[in-house]
């Protein structure tokens, strides 16, 4: 009997997506297509393959190209390999009027990359995003899971200095 696709998925991913599902009803279980996402991806290091998108397919019975939609649309996810750390720059209307312009050139200068970039030695993504739902504390970056908040050149130095 041929594998299912949805095996590819690790079990402790499975058992994850699961408690997801349990949250929905039974005919509703494609509900939780943004959690497994989110799921596999972290299970991959940081980014989803073709296979694992078909393999959340299968495992939520619904059509591939419905996971690739949410795969492509929503910024979270990634379709190639990433850094270690995962910086997320809001340069949307409320950043860019306190200054993400300014917290990018540094990001770029400090990190010797552009946006949608990742370093040589595989340590650091600077990606751009469109909102991260935080504008009274603008400008705002995502490290990670965590957020940093009411930015400045400055503060964009510690934080590097940490992740290094």
């Amino acid at each position: 009997m041929p594998q299912r696709k949805s095996e590819r998925i690790p079990p402790e991913a499975r058992a994850e997506i699961d408690r997801w599902i349990a949250k929905y009803p039974p005919e509703q279980k494609r509900s939780a297509v943004m959690a497994a996402l989110r799921i596999v991806q972290d299970a991959n290091g940081g980014w989803l393959t073709t296979e694992l998108m078909d393999a959340v397919a299968d495992y939520l019975d619904m059509p591939p190209i419905a996971v690739y939609e949410v795969a492509t649309f929503y910024s979270m996810y990634e379709l190639e390999p990433v850094g270690r750390h995962k910086l997320c720059v809001c340069t949307n209307i409320s950043c860019m009027l306190r200054g993400s312009d300014e917290i990018v050139a540094r990001l770029k200068e400090r990190l010797g990359i552009g946006l949608g970039e990742t370093t040589p030695d595989g340590r650091i993504t600077l990606k751009e995003v469109e909102c991260l739902g935080a504008c009274a504390a603008a400008p705002v970056m995502q490290v990670g899971r965590r957020y940093e908040e009411h930015l400045t050149p400055e503060k964009v130095d510690r934080i590097l200095d940490e992740l290094e």
